[in-house]
């Protein structure tokens, strides 16, 4: 056991060393990292592998002026080791009584861990927003993509003609294929009450699980109801880092009359109806009959796409074309990338969908595809940690045991060390997020740490050309952000902390 300690850190400002507050020392191993006097990293336990990884990454610019080994082992059995890393740009040069800093690309941050005063202000806008007291915001009516407008108002013109969604009667939750007026589908809409766990799911199977099994109700590490969000969130963290797996998906509002309403709202649109049909030069023109739109997501409809599994045990007894596999890899690395970072629990080989055309197989590009649907159980505020691992389970699959290729390396790993991207993406998700009626902004805050910890694994994992098996074998953490107060709000730091606990069961 490590007793209380003072720690010193460098301040570029001053070029002085500073006394620390003493930090009492409950587990065995510590790591501090400083980008400058106001913003501090620290780390509950820290492996060699990863310490090495951070010191590699920070370049130059990183001066290790302490190392303890620990000769205790953790969950991966590797050895632990204490170390403290001070962090100053270089060259520093003072202009007019004020310090330029000039980094280099070498010294750039993996995300938004420990945000460098050249990059990124200490007040970040994802702080900023966080700390705001708004009102509770109304979902807009239109999202902020024409294109996608038009289709939502070509759905509501069908609905209106009486072209009615569909109910798809696979899965647990109330989704719908709708569709256009040339009777074309072209999206999947999943309202949020019909949701799984939602009070007015029309499908009796988790009625039944929430009835006779409780104590497995639910998934203990997400937020319950809110896969609508999680459907979107996962489309914008596959736009900002370019995938281009999932189909477009934003949250809108739609009404119609094969969607599950109660017997109230049923009763009043009747009810509207019937006035306003009956008086239709008074009651008629001040009220709007029809049911209320649900809120749910809206996933473009992709087309020629079939279950992985049904692909994949085709491409077992038919091998794929040398050129077209290779694509076919990096396309499913990218699916990878995307489940991991989103940390998806329900990714199965029934959820993720292929299209291969044959013909197309001189140009790789244009014969074979992979799209990423069913994102609605993703983003949990923690690690799954009681009964079940909800393991991914493409890494079960052949391609999970090849390394990354230089593509997927070339693709995104530059995009996880922009400090700019990464903070964009969590202030997008956060707008997004802000419009459920149960946004809590500390479980928001629960999740980007479950996020950022999962960007630097697979940062990492990029970096030392491991594979998606390998991947998803590393040591859990978070980044969880802290704030420390005071004037301005500066002081605030990031605390890495590692899985201690793990679930029952590992495979399921």
């Amino acid at each position: 056991m490590v007793n209380r300690r003072d720690y010193q850190t460098f301040s570029p400002d001053s070029e002085t060393f500073v006394q620390q507050q003493p930090y009492n020392q409950r587990r065995s191993s510590f790591a501090l990292f400083t980008c400058d006097p106001h913003t501090t990293y620290e780390a509950d336990t820290t492996t060699e592998e990863q310490a090495n990884f951070f010191f590699e990454v920070y370049g130059n610019s990183a001066k290790r002026y302490s190392s303890l080994a620990s000769s205790r082992g953790n969950s991966t059995k590797s050895k632990e080791i204490e170390t403290t890393y001070v962090i100053s740009p270089e060259p520093v040069k003072k202009v007019g009584g004020e310090i330029d800093r000039e980094i280099d690309e070498d010294s750039a941050v993996v995300s938004d861990i420990a945000p460098s005063p050249a990059t990124t202000p200490i007040n970040t806008n994802e702080q900023q927003r966080l700390l705001t007291d708004e009102g509770e915001a109304n979902l807009p009516l239109r999202t902020d993509d024409p294109e996608f407008n038009d289709l939502i108002t070509e759905a509501e013109h069908a609905i209106d003609e009486g072209i009615l969604p569909e109910r798809i009667y696979q899965g647990s939750s109330g989704s719908y294929f709708v569709r256009n007026r040339d009777n074309k589908t072209i999206g999947v809409f999943k309202p949020k009450n019909e949701e799984p766990y939602g009070h007015l799911n029309p499908k009796w199977t988790k009625w039944m699980h929430k009835m006779c099994c409780p104590c497995c109700f639910g998934r203990s590490c997400l937020i319950p109801n809110q896969g609508y969000m999680s459907e979107a969130g996962a489309s914008v963290v596959d736009r900002k880092f370019g995938l281009n797996v999932v189909p477009k998906t934003k949250v809108v509002a739609l009404a119609s009359e094969t969607f599950n309403y109660t017997a109230i709202d049923k009763a009043k649109a009747k009810s509207v109806k019937f006035a306003t049909e009956r008086f239709p030069d008074t009651l008629g023109k001040n009220m709007k009959a029809g049911l209320p739109p649900k809120i749910g997501s809206f996933q473009v409809f992709v087309n020629g796409f079939k279950d992985a599994d049904c692909w994949i045990r085709r491409f077992q007894e038919e091998p794929l074309p040398e050129k077209v596999q290779k694509h076919f890899q990096h396309m499913f690395e990218r699916l990878v990338c995307l489940d991991y970072i989103i940390r998806n629990t329900d990714r199965g080989n029934d959820n993720w969908l292929i299209k291969y055309d044959k013909e197309k197989a001189d140009t790789p590009e244009d014969c074979i595809f992979i799209a990423a649907i069913d994102n609605g159980l993703a983003f949990p505020f923690k690690h799954p940690d009681e009964w079940r691992a909800y393991p991914y389970y493409w890494a079960w699959l052949p391609y999970a045991s090849a390394p990354f290729s230089e593509e997927t390396k070339d693709l995104i790993l530059h995009k996880l060390k922009d400090l700019d991207l990464v903070q964009d993406m969590v202030d997008e998700m956060f707008a997004v997020f802000r419009h459920d009626k149960g946004f809590d902004k500390n479980l928001f805050e629960r999740q980007a740490s479950v996020m950022r910890g999962q960007i630097l694994n697979l940062c990492q994992a990029l970096e030392d050309k491991k594979s998606p098996l390998q991947l998803v074998q590393m040591p859990l953490l978070r980044i969880e952000r802290r704030h420390d107060g005071g004037p301005s709000n500066r002081g605030s730091s990031f605390i890495q902390r590692f899985q201690d606990k793990y679930p029952f069961f590992s495979t399921c």
